[in-house]
């Protein structure tokens, strides 16, 4: 029986185009799925779209739009970039979805009747863009904490939810489960600073704007964004407090919840409480990824330091923006995007050391081979080096991705590209071929043709298109992560198809 295996990135609130920064993270997710499919496990992969609140309604009055006509239009910007990013998602959300809306009403209700939601009324200092409530002591110079931007009194009726009543068991749990937030950094920032001072009950209704789920039982209020929003990670698996379908029970709990860092608190504790309120596991792990930034800023259009992945697709492809994303932001610290730093990587990495390599093995195998896959016979030194490290990367991009170290584990797949390159100029087969070595030049080019196979299976996840191209050029079917145990996975014989660029060098003058 397959392994299972669930992982969702935050849902894209539909107040504008997402940008660079936004679309990192289901690139990152898609890595991250990709992988475990070419492991075996059976994946359920969920993205899509939060549509729902204040921000929504005010934005879509400007555009004069009613906002069901706004998010359908955003929505579709967003699916269109993440397909345009190539990304394997199973199932794409919409919180206007008439069946989540029942089932969010049904959660509420469910909460309340237990006692964990009661009336109140709200007073405080309120951030229209984050949808959020803050206290005096929680503004940074007087300004909202998450996003930076002016704060307005507000009060009014509302509904709340009794975080406190929860709060001992969810440090408890988080720290018995020492790996269910990630990186540690980010645990030890929620539990010192969240937790620790006191948790405060969380308005989880609004009362002053219309566009939102309706409270069943309370028509002048609306479910506020954190139950609407977060329960998206069950309602489209099919959860039902009356009675949940065979695919929640099979691929619940999420076995990793991928957000942005800025939304940890929402998904580290409140997401936890409410579903511990609702008698649920808790997703095995949440993982606050790093941001991108724009020279050293975090993106906003505000600041108009904003980039988006279609324009940069079409002036460099989509694997080599999917690189870019996936290698340059290390594990927990932010990355860097400038148009300089790309137009390096994609010269050095991807047009040098991996389409150089490729095109210039299956050149050398049409002119010396007439495009046959030889026959290895000999065995020398060189060789076993090669062979040794090609056959180590499967481990050490399995020990990497574990823990979700991506661009480490892009790294161990690029030294086998390396070491080939390295190969190359240590064997030189242009002087075996001029010897009349054909015996010791058969070895040398199909290590290097086995070398390359076994890199773009192990490459497949991160840069879907390139594998796929590489595989073609090798007229190999030979893709699964079994074919890649042993060096010998290259069929002898079969014909090679002609090399063709898997990119062309940019030239910087005139990028």
């Amino acid at each position: 029986m397959q392994k299972k295996f669930y992982i969702s990135t935050a849902i894209a609130y539909t107040s504008s185009k997402p940008h660079i920064g936004n679309t990192y993270e289901i690139v990152l997710a898609d890595a991250i799925a990709r992988y475990k499919r070419l492991l075996g496990y059976d994946v359920y992969f969920q993205t899509g779209t939060d549509e729902h609140g204040e921000k929504i309604e005010l934005k879509a009055k400007e555009q004069s739009l009613n906002p069901q006509e706004y998010v359908d239009k955003v929505s579709m910007e967003v699916k269109q970039i993440w397909d345009i990013m190539n990304t394997s998602y199973d199932k794409f959300v919409r919180t206007t979805n008439p069946h989540h809306k029942i089932i969010v009403q049904k959660i509420f209700k469910k909460l309340y009747d237990q006692g964990d939601i009661y009336k109140g009324k709200y007073e405080g200092l309120y951030c229209t863009p984050c949808e959020s409530f803050f206290t005096e002591s929680q503004l940074v110079d007087g300004k909202c904490p998450d996003c930076g931007r002016e704060v307005k009194k507000a009060s009014e009726e509302a509904y709340f939810f009794k975080l406190s009543n929860y709060s001992d068991r969810l440090v408890k749990y988080i720290n018995d489960h020492p790996q269910f937030i990630q990186p540690e950094s980010r645990k030890n920032e929620m539990i010192n600073n969240f937790i620790k001072p006191g948790l405060q009950d969380l308005c989880v209704s609004r009362s002053s704007f219309d566009w939102g789920i309706p409270v069943s039982f309370d028509d002048k209020h609306v479910i506020y964004v954190w139950i609407d929003a977060l329960s998206n990670y069950i309602t489209f698996l099919g959860y039902d407090p009356d009675g949940s379908s065979e695919k929640f029970e099979k691929y619940w709990p999420a076995d990793i919840h991928l957000i942005g860092k800025d939304i940890l608190r929402f998904h580290t504790i409140y997401w936890p409480i409410m579903l511990m309120a609702l008698d649920l596991p808790l997703p095995k792990k949440i993982f606050g990824h790093p941001w991108l930034l724009m020279g050293k800023e975090k993106m906003s259009k505000s600041r108009g330091n904003i980039a988006y992945a279609d324009d940069l697709v079409n002036k460099y492809g989509v694997d080599a923006v999917r690189y870019y994303m996936l290698h340059e932001i290390p594990f927990a610290s932010d990355g860097i995007f400038t148009d300089e730093l790309i137009t390096e990587r994609y010269n050095s990495d991807l047009a040098n050391i991996l389409g150089n390599l490729v095109n210039r093995t299956i050149s050398m195998a049409k002119k010396y081979f007439n495009g046959v896959v030889p026959e290895p016979n000999t065995k020398e030194k060189v060789d076993e080096e090669l062979i040794d490290l090609v056959l180590s990367a499967r481990d050490k991009v399995d020990t990497y991705m574990e823990d979700y170290h991506i661009a480490s584990a892009i790294d161990a797949v690029f030294d086998i590209f390396r070491k080939s390159n390295k190969y190359i100029d240590e064997t030189m087969p242009w002087n075996l071929a001029k010897e009349g070595n054909i015996e010791r030049l058969k070895t040398v080019i199909y290590n290097l043709l086995e070398a390359i196979r076994i890199g773009a299976v192990l490459l497949s996840p991160f840069l879907p298109d390139t594998s796929m191209n590489i595989l073609k050029q090798l007229n190999t079917e030979n893709n699964s992560y079994d074919s890649i145990k042993e060096f010998n996975g290259l069929d002898y014989d079969i014909k090679l198809n002609d090399p063709t660029p898997l990119f062309v060098r940019i030239d910087k003058s005139v990028n």
